[in-house]
């Protein structure tokens, strides 16, 4: 990854599998904007820090592995998305925000400090997301950034994996302030739509929040969860979920049971990575970077 920048690296044939998301955000109804207007960001997801056992021998690292990575980019990214399960499930609270608070200390490493978090099932479920609060404060918001509304949503904190009426009445008001041309992303942890409810792939009242979302004619959902690459359109609305730095999990419904895959010593790291996303005239680019054995 050294020496690739942001231009060069959607230009490199094969780099971590490359998707040009090209569909998205009505491309032609607005004029180009200029270069300062363009941005792009990282996306990690399921890191699990605490997980311990034969689907990853060497989880010390790949979180670490990730940080380096991204500090090795040439030009940083304007801000880092963390989508869920940070930490992996404990049923001791202590041991929980020993987690977090160690998790909190690696990704302070990263050059770039404007991180925008959110909880997975691992970190939120057993207490409703109390010991994530504690240290990263609400766990739904929404920002600004050169011209795209971005909408962090909380399918985790219940523990019956649902958005919730008052979150879903916040997503409400939080719509009726963009125009309906608005490029909108929304980053979740769990998918909204179902896509596997069997192995727990679904939010349960997503339904709910994409029939909100609808109206708006540029959304994009960027989650996590699933660890894997996948990607699915309801109507209008792109789903692009992102691998793991934990391991990786098999497609949905091509085993009887959800299970890590096993770890290969010959390829110590497939099937993890991280991804760059860029949004430039009203489109976005995805590229996916695999972690490397150094």
């Amino acid at each position: 990854m050294h020496g690739v920048n942001r231009r060069n690296f959607l230009k490199v044939a094969g780099f971590g599998g490359l998707v040009f998301a090209s569909g998205l955000g009505g491309c032609a109804s607005r004029a180009a904007k200029s270069e300062a207007d363009e941005f792009y960001f990282v996306q990690l997801s399921d890191t699990h820090w605490g997980f311990q056992g034969a689907p990853n021998p060497d989880a010390l690292v790949t979180l670490p592995k990730a940080v380096e990575a991204v500090n090795a980019l040439d030009e940083q990214p304007d801000f880092i998305v963390f989508t869920g399960d940070l930490t992996h499930t404990t049923d001791d609270p202590a041991v929980r925000r020993k987690r977090l608070a160690e998790f909190k200390k690696i990704v302070g490493e990263l050059k770039t400090k404007n991180l925008r978090l959110m909880p997975g099932e691992h970190d939120a479920s057993l207490d409703r997301g109390e010991a994530y609060k504690e240290f990263f404060g609400a766990p739904n918001y929404s920002f600004d950034h050169k011209g795209v509304h971005f909408i962090a949503l909380d399918n985790v904190s219940d523990p019956a994996g649902a958005i919730g009426g008052q979150q879903l009445e916040w997503l409400r008001a939080d719509l009726a302030k963009q125009d309906k041309d608005s490029r909108i992303v929304v980053l979740t942890h769990r998918p909204l739509f179902p896509l596997y409810p069997q192995w727990d792939w679904a939010t349960k009242d997503g339904d709910k929040a994409l029939e909100l979302l609808m109206p708006q004619r540029n959304v994009t959902v960027f989650y996590g969860h699933i660890h894997q690459e996948h990607h699915f359109k309801t109507a209008h609305i792109e789903h692009h979920s992102a691998k793991s730095l934990i391991f990786p999990l098999p497609a949905p419904g091509s085993q009887p049971k959800r299970a890590p895959l096993a770890w290969d010593p010959a390829q110590p790291y497939r099937g993890l990575g991280w991804r760059e996303i860029e949004a430039a005239d009203r489109e976005y680019k995805i590229a996916e970077h695999p972690v490397v054995k150094a």
